[in-house]
């Protein structure tokens, strides 16, 4: 290595290091927002006795800040305390479609597919087959870090190609594109309801904007993931696995102790909390289905396209009460209102009749066992949904998100930021917060609290300040060491290249960052200047 390659190097070693030192000081989710709740509580406080205020658009009179250490401030809190957990938007669509993606997942259907799907590719497109399974592989959650990776390194493996290609390439099109997906997830879900808890703290943006649902960002979704899908399998075949076999890595699990080719290997799995890595004596992890799967799979896929086919039709009946009042279904109505329903009827029926058939359903008292392992996987969202709902209320009540709406719009508009530049730099903004704060819900809980109010003033839809969070979330996860499931990665890669350390994984990151932040952004940038619409009746600019 020449002193040139040396010094960049050693200059991205450095700026690893040195992020990975700062987010260790950052408080756990749930501290850092009790942090920012009594921080919000005090300066709402000052502001109130301050008597400040704030003329929002929409609203005749202006309005004064309140303040939590105030009589009515205290007042308000202790006797909306419940209320602010319980109200807080996500709990009530996340918690629904997880049960029913939790069916599932717990039954094998998820994983069946993803087998599949990568495993029956032909060696020529495996590279692209794992970028997409590893783009819409978010539908399993976290999930999808722990199962995508090791079954893409034994589909390289079997197609005489690199496993470590396949490894790196399933992880980071997993954590990359996760934002994204051809379907609609809990996460869509997430996001949503995050977005309209902060809508009303604008009356001009509550009455004008539309309604974000989990399907608000669709057809952006679909464009983002199909095109991240290529990026992710070029970048696997041209650069990664290039790059890997130049480096000489070894094709086989290699003995940490003596260096020696392993002759007989166990599988490594990863299993715990996020911080835990330890070998399993479970079988092997085969790519390949049984006969009995395949066959569950057929049928559970085919029952998926009937749901399909029946709701359609359902929905295309001329006097169906998924229709409006004027008997369409743009821009509000019962179909959009219903799709919490229809995931959780494709996902539930679907993976019931998968595991009926595999055998993994033996009856439907099954059923509530896996919707209970379900919410047992979600138990860390649910306790953190209890401060960030506290925090959310918070900042509606208090006024200081519309103050901060206001005078950051009305800064924009006398320094003329404004357009697409000012999205620029709100994607910037969260592509670094990200290295540090990987919680999406926890990032967005922040940002929607001051950008989406903030970015309606300026007119821009709050589903297009979603769609732009989605890009700046996503992209640089996968090279941050603060990402609990690098460590799971690492010691993925440690079975055929022993002396790996978080710096090797997060340097075999960067090739898949840089191009899915590039194109990312590029597509967000087309359907704005286009003005296409994000999904079912939801453009880019509010509509007066």
């Amino acid at each position: 290595m020449n002193a040139t390659a040396t010094k960049t190097s050693n200059l991205g070693d450095r700026l690893l290091t040195g992020i990975e030192r700062v987010g260790n000081k950052l408080p756990e989710p749930f501290a850092l927002f009790t942090i920012l709740f009594l921080i919000t509580a005090i300066v709402s406080t000052a502001m109130a006795w301050g008597n400040v205020i704030v003329t929002v658009p929409g609203t005749d009179e202006p309005l004064a800040i309140k303040g939590l250490f105030t009589g009515e401030g205290i007042a308000w809190f202790t006797s909306t305390l419940g209320d602010n957990y319980i109200g807080f938007p996500p709990l009530v669509t996340v918690a629904t479609i997880l049960l029913a993606i939790g069916i599932a997942e717990k039954s094998g259907f998820l994983a069946a597919a993803i087998r599949y799907t990568i495993g029956s590719a032909p060696r020529w497109l495996l590279p692209y087959t794992v970028g997409f399974v590893g783009v819409v592989g978010s539908i399993m959650a976290d999930s999808a870090f722990v199962v995508i990776p090791p079954l893409a390194a034994l589909a390289f493996k079997a197609a005489g190609r690199h496993p470590v290609a396949g490894l790196l390439g399933g992880f980071a099109a997993a954590g990359a594109g996760y934002s994204t997906n051809i379907f609609p997830t809990s996460l869509d879900a997430l996001f949503a309801g995050i977005t309209n808890a902060v809508i009303p703290t604008v009356p001009a943006l509550a009455e004008n904007a539309t309604e974000v649902n989990p399907i608000s960002n669709y057809y952006f979704n679909i464009v983002s993931a199909l095109v991240l899908s290529v990026i992710a399998g070029w970048v696997i075949d041209k650069i990664v696995e290039p790059r890997v076999e130049r480096a000489k890595v070894s094709r086989e699990e290699v003995n940490p102790e003596t260096g020696q080719i392993m002759t007989d290997t166990r599988s490594m799995r990863i299993v715990g909390d996020e911080q835990t890595v330890t070998e399993s004596q479970e079988p092997k992890t085969e790519a390949e289905l049984s006969p009995r799967e395949k066959k569950a799979l057929i049928w559970a896929c085919m029952t998926f396209v009937l749901i399909a086919v029946v709701l359609t039709v359902f929905a295309l009946l001329p006097n169906s009460p998924w229709r409006n009042e004027e008997g369409n279904f743009l821009p509000a109505s019962p179909l959009l209102a219903s799709i919490v329903f229809i995931i959780f009827v494709f996902f539930s029926v679907s993976g019931y009749v998968y595991g009926r058939i595999a055998g993994s359903i033996r009856g439907f008292k099954d059923v509530p066992v896996m919707m209970g392992e379900a919410l047992k996987d979600m138990t860390s969202f649910l306790v953190l949904a209890f401060i960030l709902g506290q925090f959310i209320a918070l900042f509606n009540w208090s006024g200081i998100g519309s103050w901060i709406a206001v005078t950051g719009a009305t800064g924009l508009q006398n320094v003329g930021v404004t357009g697409f530049p000012v999205i620029i730099g709100f994607i910037i903004l969260c592509s670094l917060l990200n290295l540090f704060i990987i919680s999406g819900s926890s990032m967005w809980t922040l940002m929607a609290a001051v950008f989406v109010p903030m970015f309606g003033i300026l007119g821009f839809e709050p589903a297009f300040i979603q769609a732009a969070f989605r890009v700046g979330d996503s992209a640089t996860q996968v090279m941050t060491p603060l990402n609990p499931y690098m460590v799971v990665l690492l010691a993925m890669l440690r079975k055929y290249e022993p002396e790996a350390g978080l710096g090797t994984v997060m340097a075999r990151m960067i090739p898949f960052v840089v191009p899915f932040w590039v194109a990312w952004t590029v597509i967000l940038m087309v359907f704005y200047f286009f003005n296409l619409p994000l999904g079912p009746g939801v453009g880019i600019m509010i509509e007066q």
